[in-house]
């Protein structure tokens, strides 16, 4: 059974930074792409960011790119996502996510594998 641990969300102030981190277990982690997606209320769920299987190549949308930075450590199962310059409207759930299949290249929203979610807060 596939599962997905986030942590690391909080109440911050603009500007700040944090680090979500979301652990796997259940499956080789490293022969899987990891994401990163966020949901604030009655919005969409949005993506933020996505890793290779193999690390090699990130991915990010304008809203987040040069702040955030995606990164994992497969030797810890582990994938983390570091927001600096965090803003108000980034203020949202953060929900880590697995791909569905191995040695993908981005986590697409129809991911089978979901964590249960990080709350983050940006107040202005």
């Amino acid at each position: 059974q596939v599962q997905l641990v986030e942590s690391g969300g909080g109440l911050v102030q603009a500007g700040d930074s944090l680090r979500l981190v979301c652990t796997v277990s259940g499956r080789t982690f490293s022969s899987y792409a990891m994401g990163w997606f966020r949901q604030a209320p009655g919005n969409d769920r949005e993506f933020v960011s996505s890793i290779s299987w193999n690390g090699g190549n990130t991915y990010y949308p304008d809203s987040v790119k040069g702040r955030f930075t995606i990164s994992r450590d497969n030797a810890k199962n582990t994938v983390y996502l570091q927001m600096n310059n965090l803003k108000p409207e980034d203020t949202a759930v953060y929900y880590c996510a697995a791909a569905t299949n191995p040695y993908s290249e981005y986590v697409t929203p129809r991911s089978r594998y979901w964590g249960q979610g990080t709350q983050v807060t940006v107040s202005s």
